[in-house]
C-alpha cells in the first residue's frame, strides 16, 4: 500500500523536517493556480514521469520555468527515448496519479526503480515546493530538509543543469 498525504507528512515530521503545507484547489500542471504560488516561498515545481524504451523510469523534477528538451535529453543522461510514463506505471511506480507527480513520491519507491534527476535551478533555490502526493496541497521545504529527506531515502541525487541541453530538438 503506497504512502498517503497524511503518511507522508508524519515521516517528514518524524524525520524532525520543518515543513509548511498549504491546502488548495487541485492543480493539475504548470501554469494552473499562480494565485497559490504567489502566496508561497521558493521555488516552484514541474515534475515529469517519464518511460525510455530501454523500459527504465525516470523522474525529473525542475523549476516550473525550466525547459526540458525530451528529444535532445537522452544522450546527456544515458536513457533510451523518453515518453510520458502511463496512468497505470506512474501509480505502481511512485503512488500517485497524474496532476499529483511529485519527487516527494519517492518515498512509495523502495526498490529504487525510477531513476531521479533535480534540476540544478531547483537544487539552488532556498526553498522548494512540491505536491505532498496529491494535487490539493503544496508542501514547502527547506533545501536542506528536502536532501535530508532524499538521504533518507537511501537515493542517489542527480543534479543536472537543463541550460546544457541543446534548445532544438535533434532529429
Amino acid at each position: 500500500m503506497p504512502h498517503t498525504k497524511d503518511s507522508l507528512l508524519k515521516t517528514l515530521d518524524d524525520l524532525g523536517l520543518d515543513t509548511e503545507t498549504l491546502e488548495h484547489e487541485a492543480v493539475f500542471k504548470v501554469g494552473e493556480g499562480d494565485d497559490i504560488k504567489a502566496g508561497l516561498r521558493g521555488a516552484h515545481t514541474k515534475n515529469l514521469f517519464l518511460k525510455d524504451d530501454k523500459g527504465k523510469l525516470w523522474l525529473i523534477s525542475a523549476e516550473q520555468s525550466t525547459t526540458i528538451n525530451l528529444k535532445a535529453l537522452p544522450k546527456y543522461i544515458g536513457s533510451g527515448r523518453l515518453s510520458f510514463g502511463s496512468e497505470d506505471r506512474l501509480y505502481d511506480a511512485l503512488g500517485v496519479r497524474p496532476g499529483s507527480v511529485t519527487a516527494l513520491g519517492l518515498i512509495n519507491d523502495p526498490d529504487h526503480r525510477v531513476q531521479f534527476i533535480l534540476d540544478k535551478h531547483l537544487a539552488d533555490a532556498e526553498f522548494v515546493n512540491f505536491h505532498p502526493l496529491v494535487n490539493t496541497a503544496t508542501t514547502t521545504l527547506s533545501q536542506p530538509d528536502f536532501r535530508t529527506f532524499i538521504t533518507h531515502l537511501k537515493r542517489d541525487l542527480t543534479v543536472f543543469d537543463f541550460d546544457q541541453v541543446e534548445a532544438r530538438p535533434i532529429s
